[in-house]
């Protein structure tokens, strides 16, 4: 290009030929300006992932990474901020292709959406990945610049004050600011990032719970306020230095402080007892359906008490984070290449709960008060090798990692003596535990091009240990295997607008600190926690298949899958006393899950873009829990969907739905949650400034949006609470960039501690 076309007559060419100089004259055409203006495609869809644009997504701008995987098709976050794919709680983190052993919801909240460039899923990964993640990996890549030169971001969000307040005692603040600065000279490439965020959530909780206990019946019907003040703040910085082709090194810090507090302020109106002989008695549930008809407790039975009492619950979790990590890679030649990697991580975690129990209405008079806390330090190490070697179509990979885990937890808890006014410590809420765990992993794997297929074969060998000792009693539970976990995909190109794909992986889910617990902690007024410290791992194998479309500048993709849990951990409830129901975390059986998810993009004119995903799926568990039998089963299903229309190209609006529908547990069952979303946005200076009004969960009093019921049956009790969480949120989120880029940050995150938080 720009030179003109040269043509000759045939040249004959042999080992000594000289053809003389051929020259090309300068193209005396000049162009002063060449805009090339195309669509933006959401997803895009390789053999072994699904790749998903982040800035497609206007509803998400100041929020956090959690609120882009809302919108993907196989996501569905419920009312805590689960996030779940393809219906399973359990998946595997990554930054930057770096892995996160970590359950990712605390760090998700910390990861500013802005930053995002792409978002990987992948559902069946390869052997040279952890194994860890019942439902695969989510690979999410910032950005960073590829040229020398310096790159600037700088984002504000502003709340408007709240419109619907549910009678809280707190107003609800929100607000936020992130800065990622990069700067990359020669062979330097320096990266930092700050970012606060004060996110407060108003809401209530509505309540029923009912026990049956040597032919009482208690009930306590509840309802208040159930919200929660967040605040999260952090530095991040790290260096890549690259001398030559061979040899590269980098270095990364990450400090950060989170703090979040859950206020549940319930007034319990009419607890009763009655006695009902067993000869008489209904059934848990059918005194919930006559406490509806009549707005209040059961009439009939032989009265023994009443009260009336007003619970006021905080409960607050802190985490301070101190992390550190050293990157280095050889080239050896231009085939084979060696890396090394290591992780350190030292994590505060703990928060006090109090829990007083007021008369009403005179709530200056006490009728009960407690006091816990916690402190849980955490230490992580994570050690990395891994060797790599290209021939001609084939690629084979193998490695070593050594990953240690030390996370010792205090537990107090105290009983106010109001007649004396001195704490006493409580023994059966006071004990310690200390975890330790170590695991040991070798893999393989090919990868060969063959024409239109290609195949990845591999095969991950692991052995690791777990120790688990409580205080009182003195007793240590000690967990040894040694595990296989092979991996198989297989990719065809049928053609340029056709693909196929098929794949099977093995995995494992680990569990936390938290659900190892075996004694129970008071969460609050009707309810304690506790886990098990013999809980074994999850192993899940996941067979797929599937294809992707693409025709013009449209786009479509549908995979079935089979997943089979063993092991499958579920919460559960048993009855404490009769106003008390422990939750317990315990392994239930098998699960079950046959589904299918699909996708799509579409352009049904030049303003205006489609894009919708869902998933549905038959979902049974089978298994025994406590000496009873378990078997439930029901098909639930997810779509998340967006409209774009395009006013202008510097003008934009985008209308976003996310559902999910009910859903089978091993006791009950949850309700169906949804949230409407609406976006505005205007960029200016060259797109180098931008404004974007947010209308999140939008409900207007027409239905029931943000709010989601959890029910739990047995034969012994009954409990309903409806999740009521703040609706019609509006805000504002600034955006600036300066020489705006794209690709991705190194910056380190958390391996081990936001999973225990």
């Amino acid at each position: 290009m720009g030179f003109q076309t040269f043509s000759s007559d045939p040249i004959q060419v042999n080992g000594k030929s000289d053809v003389g100089v051929v020259s090309l004259q300068l193209n005396t055409t000049n162009l002063d300006e060449v805009t090339v203006t195309g669509k933006a495609v959401t997803a895009s869809y390789q053999v072994d992932k699904q790749v998903y644009d982040a800035s497609q997504f206007e509803n998400t701008r100041g929020g956090s990474a959690s609120d882009v995987l809302s919108n993907l098709p196989s996501v569905s976050i419920n009312a805590f901020g689960e996030v779940a794919i393809r219906g399973t709680t359990g998946f595997y983190l990554m930054i930057n292709g770096k892995p996160i052993q970590g359950d990712p919801l605390a760090l998700l909240q910390q990861i500013p959406a802005n930053t995002i460039d792409d978002i990987e899923i992948v559902t069946a990964p390869s052997a040279k990945y952890d194994p860890d993640g019942k439902a695969g990996i989510i690979n999410i890549k910032t950005q960073t610049a590829l040229t020398d030169g310096i790159f600037l971001s700088a984002n504000l969000l502003a709340g408007l004050p709240a419109i619907q307040p549910y009678g809280n005692a707190n107003n609800t603040p929100r607000y936020g600011a992130d800065l990622t600065f990069n700067a990359r000279e020669g062979k330097w490439n320096y990266s930092a990032g700050l970012d606060y965020r004060r996110y407060d959530i108003s809401g209530r909780r509505e309540g029923y719970v009912n026990t049956y206990q040597n032919s009482v019946l208690t009930e306590f019907p509840s309802d208040g306020e159930r919200s929660f003040d967040e605040t999260n703040y952090s530095g991040r910085l790290s260096v890549a230095f690259t001398p030559n082709t061979k040899h590269s090194y980098a270095a990364g810090f990450y400090a950060g402080k989170r703090t979040k507090e859950r206020t549940a302020d319930i007034l319990y109106l009419n607890q009763q007892r009655v006695r009902i002989p067993e000869n008489q008695f209904l059934g848990t549930e059918p005194y919930y359906t006559l406490f509806l008809e009549n707005n209040d407790v059961f009439d009939g039975g032989t009265p023994i008490n009443t009260n009336t009492y007003y619970n006021e619950n905080l409960r607050v979790r802190r985490s301070d984070f101190l992390i550190s990590s050293f990157d280095y890679k050889h080239q050896i030649n231009t085939s084979s290449s060696l890396s090394f990697s290591a992780l350190y991580e030292h994590t505060i975690l703990g928060g006090p709960t109090d829990n007083a129990s007021l008369d009403w209405p005179n709530t200056d008079h006490i009728l009960q008060l407690q006091f816990n806390d916690n402190d849980n330090p955490l230490d992580g190490l994570r050690l990395q090798v891994d060797f790599k070697h290209q021939s001609d179509q084939k690629t084979w990979e193998t490695g070593y990692q050594f990953r240690f885990l030390n996370h010792p937890g205090d537990f107090v808890y105290f009983d106010r003596d109001l007649d004396n006014q001195v704490w006493i410590e409580n023994p059966v809420f006071t004990n310690s535990i200390d975890l330790t765990r170590r695991i040991h992993s070798v893999y393989g794997q090919l990868h060969e091009k063959l024409n239109r297929l290609s195949y990845t074969a591999g095969l991950r060998m692991e052995y690791f240990d777990r120790e688990v000792r409580i205080a009182q009693p003195p007793e240590t539970y000690t967990l040894n295997q040694f595990n296989l976990f092979p991996t198989f995909n297989l990719g065809f190109n049928a053609s340029e607008e056709l693909t196929l794909k098929a794949g099977y992986s093995r995995r494992i889910e680990r569990t936390t600190t938290f659900k190892m617990t075996p004694f129970p902690e008071r969460e609050h007024s009707e309810t304690l926690e506790q886990g098990d410290a013999e809980l074994q791992p999850e192993y899940i194998d996941l067979v797929e298949v599937g294809a992707v479309k693409k025709w013009g500048e449209q786009s479509a993709f549908a995979t079935l899958y089979y997943r089979k849990v063993d092991n499958i951990i579920n919460r559960v409830n048993t009855v404490f006393n009769d106003t008390i129901l422990n939750r317990i975390y315990t392994n239930v059986g098998v699960a079950h899950a046959y589904g299918m998810e699909i996708g799509t993009t579409l352009f049904p004119s030049s303003k205006i873009r489609f894009y919708a995903g869902g998933n549905v799926y038959n979902y049974r568990i089978e298994g025994t829990l406590f000496d009873s039998s378990v078997n439930t089963s029901n098909t639930i299903f997810s779509i998340n969907a967006n409209a774009t229309y395009s006013f202008s190209p510097s003008f934009s609006a985008q209308l976003a739905f996310n559902y999910l529908s009910e859903r089978v547990t091993a006791q009950g069952r949850d309700s169906e949650f949804y949230n409407p979303a609406l976006t505005i946005r205007k960029t200016f200076r060259d797109n180098t400034f931008s404004v974007a009004f947010q209308w999140q969960n939008i409900d207007l009093g027409l239905w029931d949006a943000n709010e989601q019921r959890i029910t739990t049956v047995q034969p012994d009790f009954f409990t309903t609470t409806n999740y009521v969480y703040e609706v019609d949120i509006m805000q504002l989120t600034l955006t600036y960039q300066l020489n705006p880029l794209s690709q991705k940050i190194k910056l380190p995150k958390s391996e081990f501690g936001v999973k225990e938080f």
